[in-house]
């Protein structure tokens, strides 16, 4: 289970089914909520294909893994969760490891077929996060950047810096259903890719330690 202190690990590669976009996720019948809805059609065809002519090899019954989002700024800015107009986002599910893209591309044409949605909007992604640090947030989404503090202050002082960039992004895992948890008790998990800090941002740490003392 994820802890509400940040930690430091390396996340391997993982296949996942994501929709993209950009805006503020809180509007009434915006492409975020659809993306949402449409993405577990397609999960759950895939998890049920065990029923249907098309057989997985190696498949074994799951449950189905809790939703999760890729989070950057439009404008290429350090990472702001209250501007959330100005947010590139992309809604994902992780698929097993033996759901091969030609899986994939089935359950997302039967999804559409069966459900009579539009599911073209939904891609097969590759993501390989390696090295980063994460951290269980307890509360109101809008109160994430607590968290997200907690975790920038750990990382300075453990000689370590964000590596935010088009390629590795805010990442956030959706452990609680937001419409049977009060979001005092919403369960989130927060991770952000790192690096080694750099000489100078080392000394900067230590400098900034020093005047604090």
């Amino acid at each position: 289970m994820p802890k509400n202190k940040p930690v430091i690990l390396t996340v391997p590669e993982a296949h996942y089914a994501v929709v993209r976009g950009s805006g503020n996720p809180n509007l009434e019948n915006s492409l975020f909520k659809q993306s949402i809805a449409i993405l577990y059609a397609v999960g759950r065809t895939l998890k049920m294909s065990y029923r249907t002519e098309h057989q997985i090899d190696g498949f074994v019954p799951y449950v189905m893994p809790p939703m999760e989002g890729f989070w950057c700024q439009a404008d290429g800015g350090r990472m702001d969760l209250s501007c959330k107009r100005n947010m590139r986002w992309t809604m994902a599910i992780r698929l097993p490891d033996f759901v091969s893209r030609a899986d994939f591309d089935w359950a997302v044409h039967r999804t559409t077929e069966k459900r009579d949605m539009g599911c073209t909007c939904v891609r097969f992604l590759t993501v390989e996060e390696g090295l980063c640090v994460q951290c269980l947030h307890i509360g109101p989404y809008e109160e994430e950047m607590r968290t997200v503090g907690l975790m920038e202050q750990f990382l300075r002082a453990n000689g370590y810096a964000l590596d935010l960039s088009e390629e590795r992004q805010h990442h956030e895992i959706y452990l609680s259903d937001v419409r049977k948890i009060p979001p005092e008790r919403l369960r989130t998990l927060l991770r952000q890719p790192i690096r080694r800090g750099s000489t100078a941002e080392l000394y900067e740490q230590v400098s900034a330690r020093e005047r604090r003392i």
